[in-house]
């Protein structure tokens, strides 16, 4: 089953995408991931990647094509595409690389939440550095003040999590990631569920939807 997930930045993707590839034995495809482990290792495409990401901005198409159609071409058990594509002009190049390896897109997830819970999910996120635990300062904070409970190690913010840039970041979605919703509406393979609820309340929805299309088949 071949399956994108669609929803802001903070609307829990790649959480879902992980609890998929758990269930279902398909790969995840995460562009968030893929793009951030560049920008750690310090790559020439990772300091290219950062300059957009730290101003909240689009990673420009081209450089996320290439990633993804590598990616595509070892997976022929399925796979979930995590923050790919995000403009129409890369869900039309999806379109031509799918038909180059005979593959087609099963579901669309549109995964709904508001800017304020994408707010309160962000930019009050903190990471340590050291163990790489995360947490909320409101859903799940630490139990000393901005302290990593394992490590005892002062947790940080990251860059794209500040509220300013996460509220760009929400503008870009809204502007940009929307008029895929219409896109695939009119396929007639989009699915929307409400992303404000508790992770497994959502993967129920999720996997009720993948298990009809499976049915279906």
């Amino acid at each position: 089953m071949n399956i994108i997930l669609l929803g802001c930045p903070g609307a829990g993707k790649g959480t879902q995408a992980k609890l998929i590839e758990k269930k279902y034995n398909i790969k995840q495809i995460s562009t968030g991931d893929i793009l951030r482990e560049e920008v750690k290792k310090g790559t020439e495409l990772g300091l290219k990647v950062k300059e957009y990401m730290d101003k909240g901005e689009l990673v420009p198409d081209e450089i996320v094509i290439k990633i993804v159609e590598k990616r595509l071409k070892n997976c022929k058990n399925g796979f979930i595409l995590d923050g790919f594509p995000r403009t129409l002009n890369q869900a039309l190049k999806l379109d031509e690389i799918l038909e180059k390896l005979d593959m087609k897109i099963d579901a669309v997830i549109n995964i709904e939440v508001s800017e304020d819970e994408v707010i309160r999910r962000l930019a009050y996120r903190r990471s340590c550095r050291k163990c790489g635990a995360v947490y909320n300062l409101i859903y799940n904070p630490p139990k000393n003040d901005e302290i990593c409970d394992f490590c005892n190690e002062p947790l940080y913010q990251r860059d794209d999590d500040k509220e300013d840039v996460v509220r760009r970041r929400f503008k870009v979605y809204k502007e940009s990631t929307e008029p895929l919703i219409n896109f695939y509406k009119e396929k007639g393979i989009l699915y929307t569920i409400n992303g404000e609820r508790d992770v497994d309340e959502v993967f129920n929805s999720i996997a009720e939807i993948l298990e009809n299309i499976q049915k279906s088949k």
